[in-house]
């Protein structure tokens, strides 16, 4: 007991003010330890300083209509999905001939779709792929060298949107132009007078998503079902720089291509039939970081790009974006 009271002495002496922080457990520090530690303080006669916890910002001030500007280089401010994209005309056996090249000679190793050997028939026994020659059995993908039975790509090509593009399963690289199954909804974009956590030395870009609930199309796991869109519409932001410009005109082009959302299960709330995030990250909060969908945050925007890229879009296509 001496011993203590001589430490406390010391300490009152030396330590005017002693904070003691996030008693939530939002810091390294666990929350009991520093709940004990500013119980012990405060029968010292020490002064103990609690921090509040962080705040979740989710949303920008309100800002006004004439505050609302374009975003530069944009001769637009919206764009809008209609709930489909025409079909190619071409009969899926068309589609995956032209991305392929003969093998005369199967190597001995199996077929990563239907895992038997490329040098026997497929595996694939479903509808809808008919009867091939043996000459024309199996094919390798002409960009990325990965070889299939001819069937089994056929079958891949009818389970998917059969819009005329072809992935590689193995590699996922694109052949053609890959589409998505995004319902039919709005994307806005502008830029408010607000910094991003993070970005003090520009604007922000605020987009803003709105897909009605509706019912499902062919492209759809359930065709003819009512689908759901909840917490539409839906706010994200990026930096109004140079880099962040470049991000916008590349979602731009996901947006067309019906990529930014799909309909499925959400992993949040195990709901199906509704609108989803479709492997493309957005910030939809402002102000803060606490759910991990915001800023500051150094490295989303190469983030974003590189899973665009993973869409097929590159920044050739943000180019011809206007």
């Amino acid at each position: 007991m001496m011993m203590m009271m001589m430490m406390v002495c010391v300490f009152s002496c030396s330590v005017p003010t002693v904070p003691v922080k996030n008693l939530n457990g939002s810091s390294p520090v666990h929350p009991a330890l520093a709940g004990i530690t500013g119980i012990l303080m405060s029968a010292a006669a020490l002064p103990v300083c609690l921090t509040r916890p962080p705040k979740l910002v989710l949303h920008p001030p309100p800002v006004s209509k004439s505050d609302i500007k374009p975003v530069p280089g944009f001769g637009h401010c919206c764009r809008k999905t209609t709930k489909k994209q025409a079909r190619k005309g071409k009969t899926p056996e068309e589609v995956v001939k032209k991305y392929l090249q003969k093998v005369k000679s199967p190597p001995e190793e199996d077929c990563t779709i239907c895992m038997e050997p490329l040098g026997g028939p497929s595996g694939y026994k479903g509808p809808g792929v008919g009867p091939v020659s043996r000459a024309e059995s199996v094919g390798r993908l002409a960009q990325c060298g990965h070889q299939y039975h001819f069937q089994c790509l056929v079958a891949m090509y009818n389970n998917g949107n059969k819009d005329g593009s072809l992935q590689c399963p193995t590699c996922k690289t694109i052949y053609g132009v890959k589409t998505g199954n995004q319902p039919a909804g709005k994307m806005e974009y502008h830029v408010i007078p607000h910094s991003l956590p993070g970005h003090p030395d520009c604007k922000t870009i605020r987009i803003i998503y709105n897909i009605p609930p509706g019912i499902q199309g062919p492209e759809h796991p359930n065709p003819g079902k009512p689908f759901t869109a909840r917490g539409f519409p839906r706010h994200c932001y990026l930096p109004d720089s140079e880099k962040g410009r470049k991000v916008l005109r590349l979602l731009l082009v996901a947006w067309d291509r019906r990529l930014i959302f799909s309909v499925g299960t959400s992993s949040t709330t195990g709901e199906s039939d509704t609108v989803i995030w479709n492997e493309v990250h957005h910030k939809t909060e402002f102000g803060s970081n606490l759910t991990g969908h915001g800023f500051p945050d150094p490295g989303h925007l190469d983030n974003v790009l590189e899973e665009l890229r993973a869409q097929g879009i590159t920044e050739d296509d943000g180019l011809m974006e206007k």
